[in-house]
């Protein structure tokens, strides 16, 4: 009976019936493809509808991960608390968040009794922050070393009062703030200002004596400087898990600046040296230079004496007078010196 109406039917209307023989085939092949996550909305609820799952496709939004996070947020009762459509899923997925990531996150929040909402949620997502890890710790707190060990191998070193270094490793107890989350400084910066404040209270003990005696000033000392502002964590507790001796600096830093002092004064020596080295040759070339005078000034004498021949002015017997007094003169100096000689000599036997 069949095959009687096909060859009955004009091209026209075989036209028609291939054309619809084509339709249905691509609608059994889409519900095919669609059939099992649709089933899940209608069984859950979801509120997904065929169509939607069909046009996700054409808007590269993947319908697995969107149909999935949906029957989450309804089996959890998220929908009952917060707005979340299929359009601001899609959107999330659009934007290069991570959809179940965050429903899970707002699904632990709940759970725990933590103030999270889908629009906190998701833009903490974008920002680049795993915020099922951040429900995670702020309902299960961690512990972080400070220093890291995996930037550091060392200790915190700070010197007490009394000038003796004191090595120090803490152990520091966080959970997240989910309030401040968004622009709120890493786990870097909190290490920073654990250390920071450690060494300044450590500095500001007056012996070291009284840190080993009792460590838990030091926490208590940087726990009261409000180290978590602007963060996004929220410190529980800061414990001293090691503290060791070390060097003694101060009295390094004394014998250091005892030799300083002292090459100071060896060079002022020096100096004071020199100048009297240079005075002293002064003085010689002044000697010298006075000799010098003495020997030009008796070098004029004979001149004197023979313009005073000259002149009429001297007579022979006044020459020889004058002879006989130099004589007589040299003579007492002679017999002085050796006086004086003798009488040193027998002062130093």
């Amino acid at each position: 009976m069949t095959h009687i109406l096909l060859a009955q039917l004009s091209p026209g209307e075989w036209g028609i019936v291939v054309f619809g023989l084509f339709v249905m085939i691509v609608f059994l092949a889409i519900f095919a493809q669609y059939a099992s996550l649709w089933l899940q909305c209608k069984m859950t609820r979801a509120g997904i509808g065929l169509w939607d799952l069909i046009f996700m496709r054409f808007r590269r939004v993947n319908p697995v991960v969107i149909v999935r996070s949906k029957i989450m947020a309804v089996q959890a009762g998220l929908l009952k608390k917060y707005p979340i459509s299929t359009q601001a899923l899609e959107a999330h997925s659009l934007a290069g968040g991570n959809v179940p990531n965050v429903i899970r996150a707002l699904i632990a929040a709940d759970k725990a009794g933590i103030p999270l909402d889908w629009n906190t949620a998701q833009a903490i997502d974008l920002a680049g922050r795993d915020i099922l890890e951040a429900v995670k710790t702020s309902v299960y707190p961690k512990v972080i070393d400070c220093p890291d060990p995996k930037r550091t191998q060392g200790t915190l070193s700070a010197v007490a009062a009394d000038g003796i270094e004191l090595r120090a490793r803490a152990r520091v107890t966080v959970r997240t703030n989910i309030q401040q989350l968004i622009g709120g400084a890493t786990e870097e910066t909190v290490i920073a200002r654990v250390g920071q404040g450690i060494v300044q209270a450590i500095g500001s003990t007056n012996s070291y004596k009284l840190v080993l005696e009792n460590p838990d000033s030091i926490s208590k000392a940087v726990l009261a400087q409000g180290l978590e502002a602007q963060t996004s964590y929220e410190i529980v507790s800061i414990d001293i898990a090691d503290i060791d001796v070390g060097e003694n600096i101060g009295a390094r830093l004394s014998a250091d600046q005892a030799e300083a002092d002292m090459r100071v004064a060896q060079a002022k020596a020096e100096q004071r040296r020199a100048a009297a080295r240079a005075r002293e040759q002064e003085m010689v070339a002044r000697i010298q230079q006075n000799r010098a005078a003495v020997v030009l000034a008796e070098a004029e004498v004979p001149k004197a004496i023979a313009d005073a021949f000259t002149d009429s002015k001297l007579g022979l017997a006044d020459f020889y007078e004058l002879k006989n007094v130099q004589a007589d003169t040299r003579m007492r100096e002679s017999i002085a010196g050796d006086t004086t000689g003798r009488a040193g000599r027998s002062t130093e036997g």
